[in-house]
């Protein structure tokens, strides 16, 4: 049996530069991986199947299934049975399905002996979706263009991580749809990211401070995120900021012990909380 975790990521910033010709929104992202993982489990078997522990997921409602025909397109009649355990949650902003879409394609690659190289790997993340580019590279990394464009940077110095997950309504289609709500006054220049960039290259000192989302303009909007962000701020979470495209919250701490009291805290008041580090 062949094990692969897939990490979930966090959006330290997110500005969107100006909407592109072919539709895309050109963006500018410093994206971070973080210790909060699925696990993949590959096994051979007669034709591709998958197992989920988790309700509410579907093999083809998932890039998984469009992951592992492009590589059974490549590997030719060869089967897996596929199990992932889940706990990222699922349209949370943490980029849970396309970093188990990576898995599937490094997991099928060494299952199946077809030594595909990075750069083919690459090749089949452009058919799957602008985070797969980020999950093939991992750790700490600028991304920019529509999410093709990949530039490793020097590790952030490790964080610990609250993640809350606000009681709201799964919306399938959601970073689609907040894409189409940018208006223009929400796009900048991209220096808020070049800021955080320089900060890592000259290992200076990191604050949660610098982080940016700029779909935090529309979720907010929404009244119960809004009433979360507060009352976690009146509980001593600093600078608590959206994940990607939400609805889960995050916010940043350098010591074990603080992020620990935060954690207690949520957790003791019925908040679905998780505490992570950063990789």
């Amino acid at each position: 049996m062949l094990t692969v975790t897939a990490p979930a990521k966090l959006n330290l910033t997110l500005e969107v530069r100006e909407k592109r010709p072919d539709g895309f929104h050109e963006i500018r992202s410093v994206l971070q991986a973080i210790d909060l993982c699925d696990t993949l489990r590959f096994e051979a078997g007669e034709r591709i199947s998958f197992r989920c522990d988790i309700e509410g997921w579907s093999a083809g409602e998932s890039l998984v299934s469009k992951a592992a025909r492009l590589m059974k397109e490549v590997g030719g009649s060869r089967g897996a049975v596929i199990t992932i355990e889940k706990r990222i949650p699922l349209m949370s902003g943490l980029g849970g399905d396309s970093s188990d879409a990576t898995a599937v394609l490094h997991g099928l690659n060494e299952l199946w002996g077809l030594g595909l190289t990075q750069e083919k790997l690459l090749e089949l993340a452009a058919q799957l979706g602008s985070d797969i580019f980020f999950f093939l590279h991992g750790g700490t990394a600028l991304v920019e263009g529509r999410g093709e464009q990949v530039t490793p940077l020097p590790s952030l110095p490790k964080m610990w991580v609250v993640l809350i997950v606000p009681d709201v309504p799964v919306e399938a289609g959601k970073t689609a749809r907040m894409y189409a709500d940018i208006q223009p006054n929400h796009y900048t220049d991209g220096s808020i990211t070049e800021t955080l960039v320089d900060t890592l290259h000259k290992g200076g000192e990191f604050s949660p401070s610098m982080l940016f989302n700029t779909f935090e303009n529309i979720a907010f909007r929404d009244s119960t995120l809004r009433t979360y962000q507060e009352h976690l701020n009146k509980l001593g979470a600093p600078h608590v900021r959206l994940a990607g495209s939400g609805p889960t919250l995050f916010t940043l701490y350098e010591e074990k012990s603080v992020a620990e009291d935060l954690y207690n805290s949520c957790k003791n008041q019925g908040m679905k909380v998780y505490l992570a580090s950063t990789l």
